[in-house]
């Protein structure tokens, strides 16, 4: 480790915590995006058997022991599905705008890494040849042997820079296509719960 350390710099602290940020919210994001927290089947069964006319007490009462970002926004339109169809409407439109950015929370934190560590890596490579150059204006060229290791190590850190950022950029467009999907799932289902609930458009006789 401190063999790493030395060839890399004092860069090398700044790589390591992106590295730590890219582990710890590409864990949490892949727990929280899990089909199963955002869209739980028994959620989406009882969406699907709801019918106009029919109690929701039940229905309301189950998102409400189940939050979550489906559970919340459906809550919303079932709660408000007595009253007329702009209202309820607009219930379900506030609760998305509410909920649904919970689903890509963090990941600018992964885009973050994906574009800094590479630039990290190549400013701890412009130091080391700085410092490489100036030894060697002191010391000429010597041993090209030599000149080669210290080309060597102040390359190192753009390899780190990259190994860290690669991964990163992978992670946070899966996981930014994933929460996407996720929230144009939720939107198809407030549209068909406003559409069985409350049919009338705007306009209609009411």
């Amino acid at each position: 480790m401190n063999e790493l350390i030395a060839r890399s710099g004092p860069v090398f602290y700044a790589l390591a915590l992106f590295s730590l940020i890219a582990t710890v919210v590409s864990i949490e994001r892949f727990l929280a995006l899990r089909r199963g927290r955002v869209m739980p089947r028994h959620i989406v069964n009882m969406l699907e058997s709801i019918q106009p006319g029919k109690d929701l007490s039940v229905a309301i009462d189950m998102c409400r022991r189940n939050p979550g970002v489906l559970a919340d926004v459906m809550r919303a339109g079932l709660e408000n599905a007595e009253r007329p169809w702009d209202v309820m409407r607009d219930a379900v439109l506030d609760a998305g705008r509410q909920e649904t950015p919970l689903l890509e929370r963090n990941l600018f934190w992964l885009q973050t890494v994906a574009q800094g560590a590479p630039l990290l890596g190549l400013l701890g490579t412009v130091f080391g040849m700085i410092k490489m150059f100036s030894a060697t204006s002191l010391a000429g060229l010597g041993d090209a042997k030599v000149l080669s290791e210290g080309i060597s190590e102040a390359m190192f850190t753009t390899a780190e820079g990259l190994c860290i950022g690669i991964p990163a950029l992978v992670a946070y467009n899966y996981l930014g296509a994933r929460a996407e999907r996720y929230i144009l799932e939720i939107e198809a289902y407030a549209s068909q719960l406003v559409a069985r609930l409350r049919p009338e458009q705007p306009g209609a006789a009411k």
